[in-house]
């Protein structure tokens, strides 16, 4: 579960922390505690990532929207004019 703390994380600072928490998974020499710790928060990082992906997906998928919009001038869907 996420908490209102990673929320409020960016996209940078959530990437680079998954960044660690991934290096220290593969270097080993932590206990299983330990790794699972490490595995949660890899989990809550990587949803706090995706979050942002998504988002920054829609913004474009709405500009782009918008700008076919403008583009079809007559309002006929079709992209050209009468």
């Amino acid at each position: 579960m996420t908490s209102k703390v990673d929320e409020a994380l960016g996209y940078e600072q959530a990437r680079d922390e998954l960044i660690e928490v991934v290096r220290r998974l593969e270097a080993g020499g932590t206990t299983l505690e330990e790794s699972l710790a490490l595995w949660e928060r890899g989990e809550v990082l990587a949803k706090v990532c995706r979050r942002w992906l998504e988002g920054a997906r829609a913004r474009l998928d709405a500009a782009l929207a918008e700008e076919e919009g403008e583009g079809d001038a007559d309002g006929d869907g079709d992209g050209a004019e009468s």
